[in-house]
């Protein structure tokens, strides 16, 4: 035998289970709304109300239900766990149910210390009223009353509110709750005289317009997310038993970010968080809906993971794909407008959905060397679509590739550079390359042997300064005649940057280890255009320290025109270059071609 503490019990169910005392209105009414359920099962025509009356230290909830007999109140009240719908003759309408009794009236001990039930069964009429009382300590009381205490069947609750949680009980927070959870609940509820209820809900509502319909959906979205949306979704899905809507959100947000979807089952708001309804790609939208198939946990505050909800995803998102897709065939102005916010959510689906991608592919936005396009407008205007993986390398090479006629596409935002590598299998024949610094330096026109021989000193020297930091220099001719330099290098020229910087920083033992991983990398490379005034100036140098800190200079401006992070001898060299220059400036009285400067 289990020895059961019936108070750490009670604390343990109303005061842990659930996330928020307002939980205790859901419960009344999910209880309520089931006695009606079980009464119309037995009585088609019999009366299906409840009414809540709140003065702030009491709260009373009347329902026309089927009622409870004496021997149903010691078996279902006095029973931690068992549930009304297990009644005899009542197995084959269980799915109508909404919860269990037991469990749920505990709730009420949130905000309540004492629970009394008077009910009347309408099974068996002639049964008098019982009423049972329980206390927040675990003890209760049952006796019967007489005839006049309840004359009619259904049962009524009295809580009356614990010190503290009298807020909880008046009528104005009582209405806002059971507005909020009851809403779409298919009886007459009332808070006073105050209807609850609004059927039939929006979605389902008849308008005169598409246009007065989407003005409708759009105002029910702000009373209840607080934004107005772009658009919205009918999400309809019969075999699940849904019906509802999504709203697409005006404004972009984080993929991830969770969505808190509203779901309500069997009329009932089951939670205002379900963040596990949608695909993850699916996170431009809010949903609102009600169900009768998904499963919900035990404080019925979300939803149980399990096929069906697999099932209800798939077939959630299936719905907005479709709704991209009609957008896309016959749309084109509102999905602009959508994709201008949601362009990410939208890559995210295409990526894995070659379909999703030939559909949206001559819609979606990508950055390129001719400006904001799509990919299948880029396809078409080059023989080879080159793309780079970072933001970085794309803006080292962008304006040069550009002038040289090489069109190239940013991959280093996020899905941009797995949809780029993807294109060839929904657009057959295109040729994808990664773009690297060979690629872009063969595109450069040499210079003339002749005068790149009688540049050999000032190269020779360029290049001995700029060795420490693992960079070749080379000589090119190339548009736009405004860049005197270009700064290139490719991930394996990184890496090996990296490994060399951490290897002198290293002791011995690991600058040895380091020094064993030493690759062949291509080093990187600063390409000073031969056809820019200033690098002719510099090359016609004479001053071998001057050179140095000239292809310094050049070197730390090619870094920040590429907007790449600098290492710390980077930032050390653009300081000794730029300190060596106002040296030069202010304390040579000849230039360093032997002319007199003044």
């Amino acid at each position: 035998m289990f020895q059961v503490d019936l108070r750490g019990l009670v604390d343990l169910l109303s005061h842990h289970l659930y996330s928020s005392p307002k939980v205790y209105l859901r419960e009344l009414l999910q209880n309520a709304v089931d006695a009606l359920t079980a009464r119309r099962a037995e009585e088609p025509d019999a009366p299906a109300r409840v009414r809540l009356f709140a003065d702030g230290a009491t709260l009373r909830v009347e329902d026309t239900g089927i009622g409870l007999t004496e021997s149903d109140v010691h078996e279902l009240l006095a029973t931690i766990g068992r549930s009304s719908k297990r009644a005899e003759g009542l197995q084959e309408a269980r799915s109508d149910f909404l919860g269990q009794f037991g469990i749920g009236l505990l709730a009420c001990f949130v905000v309540a210390d004492r629970i009394r039930v008077v009910s009347r069964s309408a099974r068996t009429p002639d049964a008098p009223p019982v009423e049972w009382t329980a206390r927040d300590d675990g003890s209760y009381t049952v006796r019967t009353l007489p005839g006049s205490a309840r004359p009619e069947p259904g049962t009524t609750v009295h809580l009356q509110a614990r010190a503290g949680a009298g807020e909880w009980l008046t009528e104005e927070r009582v209405l806002a709750l059971a507005r909020d959870f009851g809403s779409l609940l298919p009886y007459d509820v009332r808070v006073g005289e105050e209807a609850v209820t609004d059927l039939p809900a929006p979605w389902d509502r008849t308008y005169p317009s598409p246009a007065a319909r989407r003005v409708a959906l759009a105002r029910h979205c702000h009373e209840l997310f607080g934004f107005t949306p772009l658009d919205s979704i009918d999400l309809d899905v019969p075999l699940a038993g849904i019906r509802g809507v999504a709203y697409v959100l005006p404004s972009a947000v984080s993929p991830a970010q969770r969505a808190g979807h509203r779901v309500h089952l069997k009329g009932m708001l089951l939670t205002d968080r379900a963040e596990q309804l949608l695909p993850d790609w699916a996170f431009f939208v809010r949903c609102v809906l009600d169900t009768d198939s998904l499963r919900p946990t035990a404080s019925r505050e979300a939803l149980y993971e399990d096929e069906t909800l697999a099932g209800v995803r798939e077939a959630l998102g299936e719905r907005i794909r479709s709704w991209l897709a009609d957008l896309a065939a016959g749309d084109p102005e509102r999905l602009a407008a959508f994709l201008s916010v949601h362009h990410l959510g939208v890559k995210s689906l295409a990526r894995h959905d070659a379909e999703m991608l030939r559909t949206m592919l001559p819609w979606l936005p990508f950055e390129t060397t001719d400006g904001q396009m799509s990919l299948e407008e880029f396809a078409q205007r080059h023989p080879v679509v080159h793309f780079t993986r970072t933001v970085e390398e794309y803006r080292q090479v962008a304006p040069i590739a550009s002038a040289q006629g090489i069109g190239v596409v940013n991959g280093g935002y996020t899905y941009d550079s797995e949809l780029v590598e993807a294109l060839p299998s929904v657009r057959p024949g295109t040729v994808v390359a990664e773009l690297d610094a060979d690629t872009v330096t063969a595109h450069l026109d040499p210079v003339d042997p002749a005068e790149e021989l009688a540049l050999s000193g000032f190269l020779a020297t360029a290049r001995a300064k700029l060795d420490p930091l693992g960079c070749d220099v080379v000589l090119r001719a190339f548009h736009p005649l405004s860049v005197p330099a270009l700064h290139l290098d490719d991930r394996a020229a990184r890496h090996e940057q990296a490994r060399a910087q951490a290897e002198a920083q290293a002791d011995d033992l690991w600058a040895g280890i380091l020094g064993s991983l030493r690759g062949s990398a291509p080093r990187a490379r600063l390409v000073l255009n031969h056809l820019n005034p200033l690098v002719r100036r510099i090359s016609s140098l004479r001053d071998a320290e001057l050179i140095g800190t000239a292809t310094e200079s050049l070197y730390g401006q090619a870094l920040l025109m590429a907007q790449r992070p600098l290492r710390p001898a980077d930032s050390a060299l653009l300081n000794r270059a730029f300190i060596g220059l106002l040296e030069w400036a202010t304390h040579h009285g000849t230039d360093a071609t032997g002319e007199d400067r003044r």
